[in-house]
């Protein structure tokens, strides 16, 4: 009896751990081919957070945007992957970082260039964050 005890606990943890193993090592879907949900204005998207936080956040969070805007600071992570801050008259911006999972056609961008970036909203913190972003044409 208790070797079957210790047989189904060695055999339910080796399950755990593989199942955990294979969704660890998952990868997301690439935001290239996901469609937009909605699409805004970067200094109007701005507006909406600085206005009514709580209803900007029910209307984009968790939500795919197309946030279009001027290119205020561009820069490179570590790991060669674009960040964008788009411009929004205001101290803060729309902070585009963009997806590691995904191959860019571009990977750097001028400052004062017109850019359309789709990204996942994750809401306001000081600038309206956009995650796993990638430019659409």
């Amino acid at each position: 009896m208790l070797r079957k005890i210790i047989f189904f606990l060695l055999l339910s943890g080796v399950t755990a751990g593989l199942v955990g193993l294979f969704l660890y090592n998952k990868k997301m879907p690439s935001m290239a081919t996901e469609q937009s949900e909605l699409s805004v204005g970067a200094y109007q998207m701005f507006d909406e957070y600085s206005t009514d936080e709580a209803a900007a956040t029910a209307k984009y969070s968790g939500k795919v945007v197309a946030v279009t805007g001027q290119v205020r600071q561009s820069s490179t992570l570590e790991d060669g992957t674009p960040k964008v801050i788009l411009e929004t008259g205001k101290e803060f911006g729309v902070l585009c970082e963009f997806d590691p999972n995904t191959k860019h056609t571009r990977t750097t961008f001028q400052p004062g260039e017109i850019v359309t970036i789709k990204g996942e909203c994750a809401g306001l913190n000081f600038d309206v964050q956009l995650s796993r972003c990638v430019v659409v044409k």
